[in-house]
């Protein structure tokens, strides 16, 4: 049997300054009831692996009734859990057991927009003039969109209602915008956060933090978006990053502060300028604010390098931690867009010696590849609005497989909402468990040491590039248990480095130091004491 207990921590705090928090894409995760959809009954099964695994705390993403049209981000009902998932009572059940583990639980919000079906929206649509409609952004009727403002995914951001008026949605026709200038959509978030927290929650994920106010005069944007983007910048300053959303993070912060044990917010910061996302973190807003440069950042070591050296900066100059992520449920995975598991493994040993808190898409360690999705299968609505030039998000949120030899890799007993590829099984997480050399292995390595060696994810770096390879010097913020050094070749040739004592290898096959010497190979992370 198993010892699932957690890692005994080395003493930090507060807890999210350098966690390791594991998101799970709800539907993909676990089917505890047999219906093809994960939900909350099998990640409760699946709990002790998280805990074996490591992890500090585990994102669970959006469980609410929903319209469906875009994987539960287009919310009806903000306290309700969708019966595919389970119930209120299945999440209080899923705490408890979390907690019990050493676990802690963070659930997604999304306060930008609602789904069309939302009782707040079919009132406006029933009524221009009722309470309702000033919740949302409406116009009057015109012959042409009110600005050129464009959808993220793909389209107008406007849609017409059947007597005319236009709405804004930044996302899907389904998802119509809120209006944060609202007095009763602040008021009714606020009891929306108080439900879950008083329920045990220790924090939530903020949808689109970035987003909530739009300009009031609903000027031009003077660009239009782009996906390719490394985040929102001046192009989209009509719709992104106003100065207003700062007043909603603190109170939200103050919220969150006033329970005994404080609750914790991460916010979803697309902006391409660094030094504006670290705003959002500031002491008194956002825990931890996302930055996605690294997370879209091609393989080359000049971009990893500039980028981490940017973050820390960034953070450091707010007093706050650096939250990393190089995978979500947005983005292809790392397997396939760095070229190899060999780059995914080496690049995940880099993101988790980093200073500040790691973020962990579900199934990264397991080495999973983007999955090539049939077109008749697709669900995402980016797919769709885009007319299939832009494949969308399915092929990263295909089903987790558990059990080589069971039915559709242990995940259901039924057919998966999302076809799992035909080599599902040879990734399983029961293929991998004893294997010395498999990636899985290297994830657990990589979290336990990085609880018991304080230079690793809560010190202080300094980050240097020559050539192909990455230097981070880390040392610890208190104490001298020995400084370390993560090396990173990004090449495809071998490199001699100095090192003292390797602690730990992306690649089984990276040999060992030699009189202080050590020969890198390519594509391959390294974390070594000094000599």
């Amino acid at each position: 049997m198993q010892d699932t207990r957690p890692v005994e921590h080395v003493a930090r705090a507060p807890w999210w300054r350098d966690a390791v928090v594991y998101q799970v894409y709800l539907r993909s995760f676990a089917d505890g009831n047999g219906d093809g959809v994960g939900d909350f009954a099998g990640l409760r099964a699946r709990l002790p692996y998280l805990a074996e695994l490591g992890v500090d705390a585990v994102w669970v993403t959006p469980h609410y009734v929903s319209g469906g049209a875009d994987g539960g981000y287009d919310v009806i009902d903000y306290t309700a859990v969708d019966p595919e998932y389970g119930t209120v009572e299945d999440v209080r059940g899923l705490i408890e057991d979390a907690h019990a583990l050493g676990l802690r639980v963070l659930l997604d919000i999304v306060p930008n927009h609602t789904s069309d079906q939302h009782p707040w929206f079919q009132a406006a649509l029933a009524d221009p003039d009722s309470p309702e409609a000033a919740r949302y952004h409406f116009r009057p009727a015109s012959e042409e969109p009110p600005n050129n403002w464009q959808s993220m995914f793909g389209g107008p951001a406007w849609s017409r209602t059947p007597d005319g008026r236009w709405y804004l949605h930044l996302f899907t026709p389904q998802q119509p915008d809120l209006n944060w200038d609202d007095a009763s959509v602040v008021a009714d978030f606020d009891r929306t956060l108080r439900f879950w927290f008083d329920l045990g929650v220790d924090g939530f994920r903020v949808d689109v933090a970035y987003g909530l106010f739009k300009d009031p005069s609903y000027r031009d944007n003077p660009g239009i978006y782009s996906p390719t983007l490394f985040g929102h910048g001046p192009e989209q300053a009509m719709t992104t990053n106003q100065p207003q959303v700062h007043e909603i993070w603190r109170r939200w912060r103050a919220l969150c502060d006033s329970y005994d044990e404080p609750k914790m917010l991460v916010g979803e910061v697309s902006l391409a300028d660094l030094d504006e996302v670290g705003r959002y973190a500031r002491p008194d807003e956002l825990h931890h604010a996302f930055q996605f440069r690294l997370l879209k950042s091609d393989w080359d070591a000049s971009s990893f390098a500039d980028t981490i050296a940017e973050a820390l900066t960034a953070f450091e100059t707010v007093g706050a931690p650096a939250p990393w992520v190089l995978g979500n449920h947005d983005k292809a995975r790392q397997v396939t867009r760095y070229g190899s598991e060999r780059r995914a493994r080496a690049a995940a040993l880099l993101m988790l010696a980093l200073p500040g808190s790691a973020y962990l898409y579900a199934g990264e360690e397991l080495g999973l590849p983007e999955a090539d999705v049939p077109d008749a299968a697709r669900r995402d609505p980016i797919f769709f609005r885009s007319h299939g030039r832009r494949p969308g998000r399915d092929g990263c949120r295909i089903p987790m497989p558990w059990e080589a030899t069971d039915p559709n890799a242990g995940f259901s007993t039924a057919t998966p909402w999302l076809p799992q590829p035909a080599d599902w099984p040879a990734y399983a997480v029961d293929q991998q468990e004893s294997d010395l050399t498999a990636t899985l292995t290297l994830y657990r390595q990589a979290i336990m040491l990085r609880k018991l060696h304080p230079a690793l994810g809560s010190g202080l770096a300094a980050v240097t590039l020559d050539g192909n390879v990455i230097r981070v010097d880390l040392v610890a913020r208190t104490g001298d248990p020995g400084p370390i050094t993560c090396w990173i070749n990004m090449g495809a040739a071998p490199v001699t480095v100095p090192a003292g004592h390797v602690l730990l290898a992306s690649a089984p096959d990276q040999p060992g130091p030699s009189g202080g010497r050590l020969t890198l190979s390519g594509d391959t992370a390294v974390w070594a004491t000094s000599l």
